[in-house]
């Protein structure tokens, strides 16, 4: 039997419709038509994007050397032996995640898809590393040692700790035969390193402004001692997307650290999208650059714009954000991009330092400084480490978020001391995809019960979803209390997506409430002849930028 509901409706309809219990198909019918079309009318606009796998096959797919195929999280891994004789190489198994010959693919796929096997198909597409150019700055001192940004963080008046929490460094290959990394400790390369091409210099460099050790040679990075984790995603000389998945999924099984991303693109790839949150899932905290284009109108960015990265934007000696850094509405904070000191492999400059810009050398900055604030506050999550990172940042000009520097810009005491906010539970928590069992974690999120109280962003956390169980012949009765404008949907268990609308919307959502300003929403939702888990779906209101509430799930009998 249908699942019916209360619904609360938008602020304009004053009254509340029931759907009660009834066996008669004709008559659910009519009612749920009569009761439905008001609300649904007028569905709210939601801030995020869906996060669905993508099952297409790219009609380009040939054109790259390797497909990136995802499988079905269950049945999946008893097609390995398959995937392996085709050549395949299981590069996340969090997520079932081959990399596979294009031109096998094609030939695999129509099995595979009869098989009910695919979750998701995408060519493994070039990355570029966010490096905008050599600095026009002229060094007086060959090794540069006045690094100007160690004033403009507040790195010179604290004592970085020992090591502790890793910052794993996805990028082209380090010279770890370079002064700054023979030798130093807590120093790991995660696979082979190679570096050939001028772009090749850019892993070295970036790892540099994370752990340059104090070796009275050259630079110092921001966690001298720190512990280093280095990943080649680019072992042809060609940064792929697929490196770099293979680079998160290596640095998960290495437990919970910083994830440093000095790289991006153009294309929002959804298998990208999902190894990143399932990353944020396991306990990491990834950190992104926000791109170099700010004179080509700061067109989107990836990883960088995607919920739960740390985005990453560049200032200069100033204080004030780079004529190259893009803007985004997903800014977080921003860190020194400009007139860089930083290493390179000797090979490519005998000097082994070069002068470069970029918020390449930002965000590195940022990862070295969340994971020393990490290895002193060992008891943070890593939402919690999100939170203290950017809202500890100091202010440049005006007051609250924008576009250029978000928050503001890094200050490494003021996180130490920040006071960190609760938990933010169940997260990534976006859409459906993310909590049902084999969705993008096997086991999915376990239903939410009683009450929790969490938190909404609309550039990293725009929206919040939890299942939750309606008990045959009982009631769920969903209860929010935000401290802005929050509206609150139910779907069905069928539901593919919160962001569903028109004869999806008509057939899966359940109820919605959605009063303007901070008023208390809910929802009740009648069980039929079976049990059966819905979708319980928070989240912001068009012009708000962020809100916090209390959320109650309440299953009852009747």
């Amino acid at each position: 039997m249908p699942t019916k509901a209360v619904v609360t409706p938008p602020i304009l309809v004053r009254h509340r419709y029931l759907v009660r219990s009834v066996r008669r198909l004709l008559v659910i019918a009519i009612v749920l038509v009569a009761c439905a079309a008001p609300a649904r009318a007028a569905l709210p606009l939601h801030a995020g994007r869906p996060v669905v796998p993508d099952t297409r096959t790219p009609q380009r797919l040939l054109d790259y050397r390797h497909a990136l195929v995802g499988l079905d999280l269950v049945r999946g891994p008893g097609a390995a032996f398959a995937m392996r004789q085709a050549g395949g190489r299981l590069i996340d198994p969090q997520i079932q995640l081959w990399s596979v010959p294009s031109r096998t693919t094609t030939r695999m796929l129509p099995g595979l898809r009869a098989a009910g096997l695919v979750r998701s198909v995408t060519p493994d597409l070039p990355l570029r590393p966010l490096r905008a150019a050599r600095s026009l700055s002229f060094c007086t001192d060959p090794l540069c040692t006045q690094e100007w940004w160690i004033h403009a963080v507040g790195a010179d008046v604290w004592t970085p700790p020992g090591p502790g929490a890793p910052v794993t460094m996805i990028d082209s290959g380090v010279d770890v035969s370079h002064p700054e990394f023979a030798g130093r400790l807590n120093t790991t390369t995660l696979n082979t390193q190679t570096f050939t091409g001028e772009d090749e210099e850019h892993g070295t460099a970036t790892a540099s402004v994370v752990g340059a050790p104090q070796n009275a040679t050259g630079i110092e990075g921001i966690y001298p001692q720190g512990k280093l984790q280095i990943w080649d995603a680019s072992p042809a000389g060609l940064l792929t997307v697929g490196g770099e998945i293979d680079g998160l999924s290596t640095a998960v099984r290495h437990g919970r650290g910083v994830i440093n991303l000095s790289l991006g693109g153009f294309d929002r790839i959804a298998i990208e999208e999902h190894a990143i949150l399932a990353a944020f899932g396991a306990g990491s905290l990834v950190v992104a650059s926000a791109g170099n284009d700010r004179q080509q109108h700061s067109p989107p960015s990836f990883p960088a714009s995607f919920a739960h990265v740390l985005t990453i934007g560049a200032t200069d000696e100033s204080n004030r954000a780079t004529y190259f850094s893009s803007s985004s509405p997903d800014m977080d904070l921003a860190a020194p991009g400009q007139d860089m000191i930083v290493a390179v492999p000797t090979t490519l400059n005998a000097s082994g330092y070069e002068l470069l810009d970029g918020t390449s050398f930002s965000a590195p900055l940022v990862s070295g400084a969340s994971a020393a604030v990490w290895t002193l506050r060992p008891t943070l999550t890593n939402t919690q480490l999100f939170e203290v990172m950017r809202r500890s940042a100091h202010q440049v000009s005006g007051r609250g978020w924008n576009r250029n520097t978000g928050y503001g810009i890094l200050d490494v005491n003021a996180a130490l001391a920040h006071k960190a906010p609760a938990a933010d539970p169940q997260e990534p928590n976006e859409d459906v995809y993310l909590v049902k069992p084999n969705g993008i974690f096997k086991g999915g999120h376990p239903r939410v019960r009683g009450a929790l109280a969490a938190h909404l962003e609309q550039g990293d956390d725009p929206e919040d979803v939890y299942r939750a169980y309606v008990p045959a012949h009982g009631r769920l009765i969903v209860t929010l209390r935000p401290s802005a404008n929050v509206n609150l949907e139910v779907w069905g268990s069928r539901t593919r997506t919160v962001f569903e609308r028109g004869a999806a919307a008509k057939r899966d959502l359940l109820g919605m409430s959605a009063h303007r300003g901070a008023r208390t929403e809910r929802v009740i939702v009648h069980g039929g002849g079976a049990g059966q888990y819905v979708y319980v779906d928070a989240f912001l209101a068009k012009t708000v930028r962020d809100a916090g509430y209390t959320l109650s799930v309440v299953s009852a009998r009747r």
